[in-house]
């Protein structure tokens, strides 16, 4: 392809006018641009461009596409991951004299005059998420008609095409179905700033052996990268709310979980009011609400978003002036494309990084929480089966059928998609006839690479050597050498990083997270497998919305939780009184949702803390003149690994009512003292024999909700 990487004179001045027109008068294509383009204004090119963010990755194929559109091709395909990027990129293209649109869940009502728009070649380019794609009724409406016509596919954000990168994204594995509908002539453009060598090389491979890789240099010299080092984890919610207003600029404060989005974002208002205006962002909000909070950052209307990872790819704001985690990020591609964000058109901007050894727990998590588990994949699969191949089964009905959560069924129904097991059809799921295996070796490798990401970051935390040169090399980037402006390579913080968080601060902090309500939903499915019964829990035997004290890892109670969970006999006596006043806390503001008020406290003590609950118990029953009753507990049978039937199946037979405590209970409002649950399963299971033994209404207080 070497005599076809120079743009012809037309193809140049088309290309050059689309850079001037995104980027400024003085704006001209770089060198490896220039190949890029030129390569896929050829048949059958196929083109992977690893650079870093900043770099100008887009512009390539708004060059490309005009230059393809100039000369007769059909549209543009861009399969994109996030509703921001998608936004910008259809601002992006108008500048550049071309009509770009997008088909997804925030613009329902424009899909038919957009479709209409594609058939008749008014669109240049059509940019699709990767879950749109892999939707039946967008392939027969949009796809077939566009098979054979695609003028240039692009798939941006790469990396998650393949199952070794930072993010093992099912719907994106199935660009390869596109990639079989084109016509064989069709270029093809893959672009990705965090994608190491096993990366790139897995990516070329699916797109093809003739694949032309342009990878680049990853440092970015306006990044001032540093760790903030020895803060426990409320501390470091103190020092983000003192420190936030100095900090250069806007920016974005990432965390790791969307509680911690939520609780730090409202910490921050709490201290500073509208003077340092934020926001949490998650992708749990609606896209209309995402659309505001991107456009309030970009125009500076905000100081920061409080963000979860779902602000990541794609969004563009050139001059953001900071990016602080509170929490370190599993793996060094994640937290390279993160950090990317800031300085992309400023000289320099500050990345902070507020690592704490509570960060393993939630890396365990996310290595493991995307491999299938075989016994839940089989009993999926056996669902799915018991609808047969002309009655397809929705994703509710599943999640009935089987009792497992519905955003697991959702997960391996993509991943099962992945490997032909199941189809996706318009009315729903069906089974096919291709046999299912768990690939141990495919999975454990898998883990192991995370697991190795991880080492990477307590690295990093640690200061080992220079961050960026750290960053470039776990990315394979040939040209990694000291940078001279990390904290590493200074040996100092910069300002404003020095400080350390201010006590008052953090007692206000402590105040405000520990008057926070956790509202506990009951389940409303039995699980069947090795428990028996599935579907829906009748009403009658279902526990009311209860209350959680202390949520998953919540820093404002890590030293309370670990002084009195650690302890058999009671722990610190400052701790138990900071428990009973948190429970007594959530039961005054539990008041005014009570269909009853309690009559009666039980305890159930699933994680075997029985004095813990005990001591609660007999407090709680004090203070508000309650009676006392006593559940039949044994969880010996109990483990870790169990699925949700087996569980469930160890505390129906686990848990009895004798007939003193049925008698104290009959036609009353029982109030379920439980220590600690993950799963929920002993209060659901609980709360159904409590009103089989004739309890009005069960009231569960969880004290502690485990991650």
């Amino acid at each position: 392809m070497g005599e076809l990487l120079k743009l012809s004179d037309e193809r140049a001045s088309t290309a050059a006018g689309v850079i001037r027109a995104i980027a400024g008068d003085a704006a001209r294509l770089r060198e490896d641009q220039e190949t890029a383009v030129a390569a896929l204004c050829e048949p059958n090119a196929r083109v992977l461009v690893v650079q870093a963010t900043g770099w100008g990755k887009s512009a390539v194929y708004w060059a490309a596409t005009a230059i393809r559109r100039s000369e007769g091709a059909g549209p543009t395909l861009v399969v994109s991951p996030l509703l921001s990027l998608m936004r910008d990129q259809v601002a992006a293209a108008a500048r550049a004299g071309l009509r770009a649109a997008t088909l997804n869940s925030s613009n329902v009502d424009a899909w038919s005059g957009i479709e209409n728009d594609l058939r008749s070649g008014a669109i240049d380019v059509l940019l699709v998420s990767p879950e749109r794609l892999a939707n039946p009724g967008f392939g027969r409406r949009v796809l077939d008609g566009l098979a054979g016509q695609i003028g240039l596919l692009v798939i941006d954000e790469a990396h998650a095409v393949s199952d070794w990168g930072h993010d093992f994204r099912p719907d994106y594995r199935r660009v390869s179905d596109v990639l079989q509908k084109l016509n064989p002539q069709t270029p093809v453009l893959a672009t990705t700033a965090t994608a190491n060598a096993r990366v790139t090389d897995d990516v070329a491979h699916q797109l093809g052996q003739s694949t032309l890789v342009l990878r680049g240099p990853l440092a970015r010299s306006s990044l001032q990268l540093a760790v903030v080092d020895a803060l426990s984890p409320l501390d470091r919610f103190a020092w983000v709310v003192d420190q936030l207003p100095k900090l250069p600029g806007s920016g974005i404060v990432y965390t790791l979980t969307v509680s911690d989005a939520q609780r730090l974002a409202a910490a921050i208002q709490e201290v500073h009011g509208a003077a340092v205006p934020v926001a949490a962002y998650t992708g749990g909000l609606e896209a209309s609400e995402r659309e505001y909070l991107e456009d309030a950052l970009r125009g500076n209307k905000l100081k920061a978003l409080v963000a979860t990872s779902a602000l990541g790819m794609g969004y563009d704001k050139p001059d953001l002036g900071f990016v602080v985690h509170v929490g370190s990020p599993p793996s060094p591609v994640s937290y390279y494309q993160q950090v990317g964000r800031a300085g992309r058109g400023i000289d320099h901007a500050v990345v902070a990084l507020l690592p704490s050894p509570a960060d393993a727990g939630v890396w365990d998590y996310f290595a493991t929480a995307t491999i299938p588990v075989p016994e839940q994949v089989n009993r999926l699969l056996r669902g799915l089966e018991a609808y047969g191949p002309d009655q397809p089964a929705t994703v509710p009905s599943l999640e009935a059928e089987t009792g497992l959560r519905r955003g697991r069924v959702e997960l391996m129904l993509k991943q099962l998609a992945v490997d032909g097991a199941v189809e996706r059809v318009e009315r729903g799921w069906i089974r096919t006839a291709i046999d299912w295996t768990f690939d141990a070796d495919h999975y454990d490798g898998i883990v192991a690479v995370r697991r190795r990401e991880a080492d990477i970051m307590r690295a990093y935390t640690r200061g080992e050597r220079c961050l960026m040169q750290l960053l470039q090399e776990s990315l394979d980037d040939p040209s990694a050498e000291r940078c001279g402006r990390c904290s590493v390579c200074l040996g100092l913080l910069p300002d404003p990083l020095t400080a350390k968080p201010d006590p008052e601060t953090v007692h206000a902090i402590t105040r405000l997270l520990r008057g926070e309500t956790h509202v506990l939903e009951p389940r409303k499915m039995w699980p069947g497998g090795a428990f028996g019964a599935k579907g829906k829990i009748p009403p009658a035997l279902m526990a009311e919305p209860g209350r959680t004290v202390v949520f998953a890892d919540a820093p404002e109670w890590r030293e309370v939780i670990s002084e009195t969970f650690s302890s058999g006999t009671g722990g610190d006596p400052a701790a138990m009184d900071a428990l009973k006043a948190g429970c007594v806390a959530a039961l005054s503001r539990w008041r005014d949702a009570w269909s009853r008020r309690p009559e009666v406290v039980v305890t159930l003590p699933a994680a075997g803390y029985r004095w813990l609950t005990t001591e609660i118990a007999d407090h709680l029953a004090e203070i508000g003149r309650l009676e006392r009753a006593e559940l039949t507990v044994d969880s010996t049978a109990f483990a870790d690994d169990q699925s949700s039937a087996e569980e469930a199946r160890v505390w129906r037979d686990g848990v009895s009512i004798d007939p003193t405590t049925a008698q104290a209970i009959g036609g009353k409002s029982v109030l379920l003292v439980v220590d600690a649950s993950s799963s929920q399963w002993p209060i659901t299971v609980a709360a159904a024999k409590l009103r089989e033994s004739g309890a009005d209404a069960v009231l569960p207080l969880l004290i502690h909700r485990k991650p």
